[in-house]
């Protein structure tokens, strides 16, 4: 066979090649993109249920409370932990991960930050957010069951109506203690202790969150020491309060 007729055969050859390559590349990418989105739903799922009926409880009060505390840095430090993939969230909350939310609650977290600081104004924010805290709190707790993971086995319904109204009463609880605190430190003239009392409730909600999606277990005494020490604080402050009112503008009507 003359060299000028093998020439096209080899080069017809390396081109049928070089098309079954490609083509095995392809079928490589293929296989290669539906394993990573295989593991991808496996991953979600497996971060879903996590969430059983204890853990979501535990979540649920803990965004109760600590909406009554600091409102904005739990929808943000929550919105953030699911879309940064630190916490899979429940489908009911995974909303707060969406960056318009983000975007919100962190501009309104920096406000409530600096406002939180000033004496006077403190009371001021802590008075117009009773209206607010207190059903976000409620909406929060029920975010956390919302959605129909059905990890947990149980009526997510049933669960999510009962987590928002124990998540609004928590949220009442922190947001009285709070509001009263606040109220009795602004009878005194230096600044230092609402910047102190503000920077305590900065680094309590998010070692709340933590600790309710860590040590679930470990969770529930501490929030019991918590809603027992925001009652007495209430009662003993509220009782000042209205002394130190009464001597300044004449006496209160008497309570039942």
């Amino acid at each position: 066979m003359a060299w000028n007729d093998v020439t096209p055969s080899l080069a017809a050859a390396a081109d049928k090649a070089a098309q079954a390559a490609s083509g095995a590349g392809a079928v490589v990418a293929d296989v290669a993109g539906a394993v990573s989105g295989v593991a991808a739903d496996a991953a979600q799922a497996a971060g879903l249920m996590q969430w059983d009926l204890g853990h979501l409880a535990a979540l649920a009060a803990a965004l109760g409370w600590a909406s009554g505390m600091r409102l904005y840095l739990v929808v943000f430090l929550t919105g953030a932990a699911g879309y940064m993939g630190w916490v899979p969230l429940p489908p009911g909350l995974q909303v707060l991960s969406h960056p318009v939310v983000l975007s919100a609650s962190f501009v309104m977290l920096a406000v409530e930050f600096l406002a939180d600081k000033v004496p006077g104004l403190d009371s001021l924010w802590d008075s117009v957010h009773t209206f607010i805290r207190i059903p976000a709190g409620a909406a929060l707790a029920f975010g956390a069951f919302s959605g129909g993971t059905g990890a947990t086995g149980v009526d997510t319904q049933v669960w999510a109506l009962v987590a928002a109204l124990a998540g609004g009463t928590l949220a009442a609880t922190s947001h009285a203690a709070k509001a009263t605190t606040r109220a009795a430190a602004n009878t005194s003239p230096e600044p230092f202790s609402n910047i102190t009392l503000s920077l305590l409730g900065d680094a309590a909600v998010p070692a709340v969150l933590w600790l309710a999606y860590e040590h679930p277990s470990w969770f529930w005494p501490v929030l019991v020491v918590l809603v027992l020490v925001a009652l007495v604080v209430v009662v003993v402050l509220f009782k000042f309060l209205r002394a130190l009112f009464r001597r300044l503008s004449g006496p209160w009507p008497a309570m039942a």
